[in-house]
């Protein structure tokens, strides 16, 4: 998988299609959530994506300390159903990891599905809180510290 971090200005009209189009394919209508993808916050996001073959197959967002939460976060982590299994997810995980320790932010927050619990915890990262629903989903704060 080739992973390419852009900013929002960086992408063209249909990587930004690709883009919500897979966001929405997973989050929309996979998981039967209807909710603001488009929250206005991609602006100020770094945008992690990898391609196989030209194809968009996974996506993460990263925020810098205080854009979302106080820590540095990533979150939108998604792989697209037909290349699940190939362990692109921990790929596109570990390139957002690697970014934020370049960036030199010492500790990550994310909010993860609670289904998720295993596959963050294999990355590094700690429970930090209580679970909640968000969207109507099991959501639980995340920490991983550098």
């Amino acid at each position: 998988m080739e992973v390419i971090v852009k900013s929002f200005s960086d992408f063209n009209i249909q990587e930004l299609y690709d883009v919500l189009q897979l966001r929405t394919e997973v989050f929309v209508v996979e998981q039967d959530c209807v909710y603001q993808d488009m929250d206005g916050k991609d602006q100020k996001a770094i945008h992690i994506v990898g391609y196989v073959n030209d194809k968009l197959v996974a996506y993460t967002r990263v925020f810098q300390p205080g854009d979302y939460f106080k820590q540095a976060s990533i979150g939108r982590v998604v792989v697209n159903s037909k290349n699940r299994g190939a362990a692109y997810g921990q790929k596109i995980m570990n390139a957002s990891i690697v970014y934020c320790k370049n960036q030199g932010f010492p500790s990550i927050k994310i909010s993860a599905q609670c289904y998720l619990d295993r596959f963050y915890k294999d990355l590094g990262f700690m429970n930090t809180g209580e679970k909640y629903l968000e969207d109507g989903i099991p959501h639980q704060a995340m920490t991983l510290e550098f």
